[in-house]
């Protein structure tokens, strides 16, 4: 188990089950496995109706992290190395993955992930300083992969940003996955980036219908919008991609096809998907967000689920933990594929990773960092083919 980290202390809320909040993804706080009290809520009659209206507010804390990337060991993940600016995530993505890392906060992977936001505030000198090390071996960053870079924090943190002048600063290439419009902002570096093969963005979109959509993901872009955000960066000449992630059973399986049509038509040239994964306390926040916004559906997408996870509601195998397994697995894996086809995606780098085709040989290390805080702009004709 990896240190816990020590980030500045914040009060603690429980609320452990709460009705949907609108703008918001949990309807629950349950706690980290890491805590040693147990909480249990009670009723003392005190409690008014209006408390409950009441929106829990986004609390945005500076993190003065230790160290910036991280190593992957996975063999079914397709990048070496990746960097998040953040730790939590306000859109409010019901099926994040990386909720359960808010335990290690001692913070809950419930409500609180989403409305209790750590800011790498020194990520870019990190990064800077981790680059001019000797033995820095060049493989492609992915940014942005636990919680989203481009979340709204990034409007006035800027610290995506500031990781990406570093970047292109020593021409090291990175890859990106979001789910906001925020990331056009940047084009400015990563067209330039693109020119040289040093960069890739992957829009993550599970669904066309805005209503869906709004309960899955209430705080990212709309669904027309990243689209638009998707053909905005192909017009600009940067290699996009689509993420259909996740694929739940019996809930948005059925929109694969027109998600990945509608990618191609704005000019995404690969694709990808993963199967809903449900590990540690994202069962049971993802149960309690079922059983409030689809009652009457609720048993049959986790009968699904259950189908393609071998029994069980989250199978954490190398191998299968991305794709599932079973009949069901079987057929999205089979749509997928003639979806890919008919929309002439994963033509060009058929099997290949995201971040496979970036270019490693044009790095050079980054200039020393002034002092804490130094933060270097793009250099005039970095990008100069002569250079």
């Amino acid at each position: 188990m990896p240190p816990k980290p020590t980030p500045r202390s914040i009060p603690i809320h429980p609320v452990p089950r709460r009705s949907a909040e609108k703008s918001r993804g949990a309807v629950s706080t349950p706690q980290g496995r890491f805590e040693r009290d147990l909480r249990e809520a009670f009723d003392d009659g005190w409690h008014e109706e209006h408390e409950a209206a009441r929106p829990a507010p986004t609390v945005v804390t500076a993190e003065e992290a230790r160290t910036i990337l991280s190593r992957n060991t996975s063999p079914d993940i397709p990048f070496e190395l990746s960097l998040n600016p953040y730790r939590g995530c306000e859109h409010g993505c019901i099926y994040c993955f990386a909720r359960p890392t808010h335990a290690y906060l001692e913070l809950s992977p419930g409500l609180d992930f989403e409305t209790r936001i750590f800011a790498k505030v020194n990520a870019a000198e990190l990064l800077r300083r981790e680059l001019s090390r000797p033995g820095h071996r060049v493989s492609p960053i992915a940014l942005g992969v636990n919680t989203d870079a481009y979340q709204p924090a990034e409007r006035q943190h800027r610290i995506t940003r500031s990781v990406l002048e570093v970047l292109a600063e020593c021409r090291h290439p990175v890859s990106l996955i979001t789910k906001s419009s925020l990331i056009e902002r940047d084009i400015d570096l990563l067209a330039p980036m693109a020119a040289l093969d040093l960069c890739r963005v992957y829009i993550s979109l599970t669904t066309l219908d805005h209503a869906t959509a709004r309960r899955l993901d209430p705080r990212a872009a709309s669904p027309a919008r990243r689209i638009a955000t998707l053909r905005a960066l192909s017009r600009a000449g940067i290699p996009t991609g689509i993420m259909v992630a996740p694929v739940i059973p019996a809930l948005n399986d059925n929109a694969l096809e027109a998600v990945l049509a509608a990618a191609a038509d704005a000019g995404a040239t690969s694709a990808g998907y993963v199967m809903l994964r449900l590990p540690h306390e994202l069962r049971i926040v993802f149960q309690d967000w079922l059983a409030a916004h689809f009652p009457e559906r609720a048993a049959h997408v986790m009968s699904r689920l259950r189908d393609v996870r071998n029994g069980r509601e989250n199978d954490p195998r190398f191998g299968t933990r991305m794709r599932g397994t079973g009949k069901f697995a079987d057929l999205i894996a089979q749509r997928f594929a003639i979806a890919c086809r008919r929309s002439q995606l994963n033509m060009r780098e058929r099997g290949a990773p995201a971040g496979a085709a970036l270019d490693c040989s044009k790095f050079h290390p980054p200039a020393v960092a002034a002092g804490p805080g130094h933060r270097s702009p793009v250099q005039p004709g970095l990008f100069d083919a002569d250079q």
